[in-house]
């Protein structure tokens, strides 16, 4: 006869937990080369070989994305609200690849393709008083608009670029948010519902900087 095992009540608590968060966890796959579109190859160039595939917990692909090579040194900045004070405005970052429709943080939706992605502040006016928790974002530009990673782009020439990912008056911001620091990409979910890359940013100083980026997910309403 074979002796009943008795599992207390705990342990099934903390296996069902464990399984659960593992159920809605997302993850990252490594994918090579550059995305297989119209970018220039000026844009091709400076991007690192190794992307990122990130994957929701349903197993749906959210994006692909490619970090830049190394990042221009820039002295830091002054700019109350900002987190990211080692980007200079308009730096390119990298290009991400949105397999479907998805939307923007602001909730325009952006067509499926490829799109680079340059860092910008919001400006600090009653405007934008309140529509996130800081000042720093990137832009979505198409990718076929953008041809020079070097350039230094004057705010209102990077606002017209980007409204052409949305087709509208607005440009297509990505939320920058707080970075932890990271020894390897990851993906995780917030409160909020907002997935979140973050990974080390390479500058050319030869150091690195954490970064984290909302690739999923709208400002609260």
């Amino acid at each position: 006869m074979h002796k009943r095992v008795l599992i207390p009540s705990l342990t099934i608590s903390l296996i069902f937990l464990c399984a659960s968060a593992s159920a809605q966890a997302g993850k990252l796959a490594a994918i090579e080369g550059p995305p297989d579109s119209a970018m220039p190859n000026a844009i091709k160039e400076v991007l690192d070989a190794k992307g990122y595939r990130v994957i929701l917990d349903d197993g749906s692909v959210a994006c692909d994305i490619w970090l830049r090579k190394s990042l221009p040194a820039q002295p830091k900045k002054e700019a109350p609200g900002a987190i990211y004070t080692e980007l200079g405005e308009s730096t390119l970052v990298g290009v991400i690849s949105f397999p479907h429709s998805t939307t923007d943080y602001r909730g325009d939706t952006i067509q499926p393709g490829v799109y680079t992605l340059r860092y910008e502040l919001i400006p600090n006016d009653g405007n934008h008083l309140g529509v996130a928790p800081n000042r720093d974002f990137l832009l979505l530009i198409p990718a076929s608009s953008d041809s020079d990673p070097n350039s230094t782009l004057k705010f209102g020439e990077l606002i017209e670029l980007s409204r052409k990912a949305t087709g509208t008056r607005h440009p297509a911001p990505l939320n920058l948010v707080q970075a932890a620091a990271v020894s390897a990409a990851a993906v995780s979910k917030d409160d909020e519902e907002h997935w979140i890359f973050s990974a080390a940013l390479k500058l050319a100083t030869g150091g690195t900087m954490p970064f984290a980026l909302v690739v999923k997910g709208t400002a609260p309403q």
